[in-house]
């Protein structure tokens, strides 16, 4: 099968998603003006590694891009498979100024570098200075990019001095509705490396 996507697929869901995937889910939480927001972003990636950065992707103009704007900060806390539930429950439409950690029974904790909260329990947050808001092609397509401030990891989740995923099992996005846990984890050394 070959298609233009300005020409439709024919296929009853679009399978864009599903051919880019796993993608990590950036759990962005921020604070505006009008409350405390929380939401999952499956176009979310690290982007360089001195100085730290990472990016992500709204398709839309939503509170957490215009929150992102407000304050200048944003944190991404990463999503364990335990908490598939409360994450998918922060994706709900719900109306500006809803407090998605209160909806979700999620708990929170105050940022250390920046003034924002993060997801308590998260295995990790990312705690996030804007650098760039871009517009994409299409309508209200934005990519937020973020400088690392601030690093935070749950304890378990560090063995023997590495961080271990095997500790959470990361939650991915796939396709349509269907989404991963990371379980079987294998290392490569890349050619010439010692």
């Amino acid at each position: 099968m070959f298609y233009r996507p300005e020409d439709g697929h024919g296929l009853p869901r679009n399978p864009f998603n599903a051919i880019v995937a796993p993608r990590p889910i950036g759990w962005i939480s921020t604070r505006a003006t009008w409350g405390d927001n929380l939401a999952p972003y499956s176009f979310f990636n690290a982007v360089a590694y001195v100085p730290p950065q990472v990016m992500f992707a709204s398709n839309g103009l939503k509170d957490t891009v215009e929150a992102a704007r407000e304050s200048g900060v944003f944190c991404v806390n990463v999503v364990g498979a335990g908490d598939a539930a409360a994450m998918n429950a922060t994706s709900a439409p719900l109306a500006r100024g809803t407090d998605e950690f209160a909806h979700a029974g999620v708990a929170r904790a105050e940022c250390d570098t920046i003034p924002c909260p993060r997801v308590a329990g998260a295995p990790a947050s990312l705690e996030c200075r804007v650098a760039r808001i871009v517009p994409m092609a299409g309508r209200d397509n934005i990519v937020v990019f973020g400088e690392v401030t601030g690093v935070h990891l749950r304890d378990d989740c560090l063995v023997d001095g590495r961080f271990d995923v095997t500790r959470f099992r990361p939650l991915a996005r796939l396709g349509y509705m269907d989404y991963a846990a990371v379980a079987e984890i294998f290392a490569m050394r890349r050619p010439g490396e010692a």
